[in-house]
């Protein structure tokens, strides 16, 4: 709604009690003049309160004129939104946000790419704080992002602004409008689609504005293997890759990465990367969610058929029919880096089908697959409480999916196997021809060595950003003085002993051309 309409709206409301006050010939007029007031009321605390969150044009579009009077947003946001998300959901907030906000600061991620928005905006605020303007200055010093989607639509957004080196990076708050929603549930913005009225948007907002800033890490990604003798020259058809191309990109014949007769690909997460069974049991959604879109509307429906995917891919008992669910052990050989620039072999129990490299405290919907290793248990495997800054991974494993209920309960957790500022992978041939990743909630099926090569993934720390956090959030940082240095005696009584079986140069991820979607791209693919 633009300032104008805004003002006639209003001009409207009270000539209308006006009107109520001049005829007051019965007990009908007063009880409408009754209403009519408290419905004014309402719209103008709704109104002032907003004011606290508006953007003016002249900020947003270059060349307007900047308006006479001008107060100082306390939070001035820019929102993204995932119109394809969460079935109707994400088309009825983009609605909602329009109605209450300048409409020029609410974008749809389906016409809009972020790093073109985020680029332009900055620019413009460069250049009036250039030319001596202090309420420019000052809406770039308070900015914060809303970006409401999945997971795979909040990486995306993570990665552009990571990318773009802005001068002050605006910290993120998540609308959860995916099936999974790890993200937003770390930061205390739940993980159930949220209501799309003006009263719940409003809340968020001031949800948003009460939110406190916290780092956390973020994880480059590479994946080196080498370019096929014949056939494609892509070893990963371009729709076998994730949906959200911030995962991996190949890089181009210039970049330092680069190694001749090798395709290179390189990304970064936030959340975690997991190898194995999950992934598997994901991509097998993902596709069918691709082939039948229409199915998978609802949140709960798509968590049920999730589940059942899970029973049919062998994750609760062993499959002969998916090769590629054979225990990690026998798929790969994990390098871990403990101390700087050493690395060590990580031995891994023969009966672990899936491995999860986890950054934050929520995987698969808001399982904690970590759990909360008391005092000694952290010093014997000198182990620390896991936080969300720190520059370590915490690196799980589990049996099949009766292990992962087991995190449904308290004390629940996986294998812990180590924590670690750096992971390498190194597969070759003879376990299988695939193999099933996945990072942030996108899987895709990768190809293994058919020859005596080796495919390479390797996972290392890439500097940090900001989200905004809920007093209520799981996720710890180092830095908190409520954080705790242990957690007692907690998992004292734990489901999982976690003593292993058997005995057993960085760039950034490139904005620019990474984090963009090919031309045609349907985002209703990303989760």
């Amino acid at each position: 709604m633009s300032d104008s309409d805004k003002e006639s709206e209003n001009r409207f409301s009270f000539q209308t009690v006006h009107f109520a006050f001049e005829s007051p010939s019965s007990e009908t007029s007063l009880k409408f003049l009754s209403n009519s007031w408290e419905t004014i009321m309402s719209h103008m605390k709704s109104e002032n309160m907003l004011k606290d969150f508006y953007i003016p044009d002249y900020l947003l579009l270059p060349g307007s004129e900047p308006p006479d009077a001008r107060d100082i947003p306390e939070c001035p946001v820019i929102v993204f939104i995932n119109s394809k998300s969460g079935g109707q959901l994400g088309g009825e907030l983009l609605v909602t946000y329009r109605s209450l906000l300048n409409k020029n600061q609410v974008f749809d991620l389906g016409e809009n790419a972020p790093d073109k928005v985020l680029h332009q905006l900055y620019a413009n605020l460069g250049k009036l704080k250039h030319s001596g303007d202090a309420f420019a200055a000052e809406i770039e010093k308070r900015l914060r992002i809303i970006v409401a989607g999945g997971d795979g639509t909040a990486g995306w957004l993570l990665g552009v602004v990571s990318d773009l080196k802005l001068p002050q990076p605006p910290p993120i708050a998540t609308v959860p409008l995916g099936t999974g929603n790890n993200l937003p549930f770390s930061f205390g913005w739940g993980k159930k689609n949220p209501g799309t009225d003006q009263q719940s948007v409003e809340t968020f907002l001031y949800q948003v504005r009460a939110a406190k800033e916290m780092k956390i890490d973020s994880w480059h990604i590479i994946m080196r293997m080498r370019a096929p003798k014949e056939g494609s020259c892509e070893p990963i058809a371009p729709l076998e890759l994730p949906h959200s191309l911030h995962a991996f990109h190949r890089v181009s014949q210039t970049d330092a990465l680069n190694v001749e007769g090798y395709h290179t690909y390189r990304g970064g997460f936030w959340n975690y990367f997991s190898m194995g069974m999950d992934a598997q049991v994901s991509y097998a959604f993902h596709s069918e969610r691709k082939l039948h879109p229409e199915k998978y509307k609802n949140q709960l429906v798509n968590q049920s058929t999730y589940l059942k995917l899970g029973c049919t891919q062998g994750w609760f008992c062993a499959s002969l029919l998916h090769p590629a669910s054979k225990n990690i052990a026998q798929l790969t050989k994990i390098m871990v880096m403990k101390k700087q620039g050493q690395w060590e072999e990580l031995s891994i129990p023969h009966s672990i089908r899936s491995i999860v490299c986890l950054n934050l405290p929520s995987f698969s919907g808001g399982l904690n697959p970590w759990g909360k290793p008391h005092g000694r248990k952290l010093r014997d495997r000198d182990l620390t409480p896991p936080y969300v800054d720190d520059g370590l991974l915490e690196i799980v494993g589990f049996r099949n999916g009766w292990h992962g209920l087991v995190l449904l309960a308290p004390k629940g957790h996986g294998t812990r196997l180590a924590q670690a500022s750096g992971v390498r992978f190194e597969f070759q041939k003879g376990a299988a021809n695939h193999t099933f990743m996945r990072i942030d909630g996108e899987p895709w099926k990768q190809p293994l060595p058919n020859d005596d090569d080796t495919v390479v993934v390797e996972i290392t720390h890439f500097g940090q950003v900001s989200m905004l956090a809920r007093p209520s959030c799981r996720s710890k940082s180092v830095y908190d003085p409520s954080s705790p240095a242990s957690y007692g005696d907690e998992d004292e009584d734990s489901f999982e002993d976690d003593s292993t079986e058997d005995s057993e140069e960085r760039r950034k991820f490139g904005a620019a051309d990474t984090f963009k979607f090919p031309e045609g791209f349907d985002i209703a693919h990303l989760s």
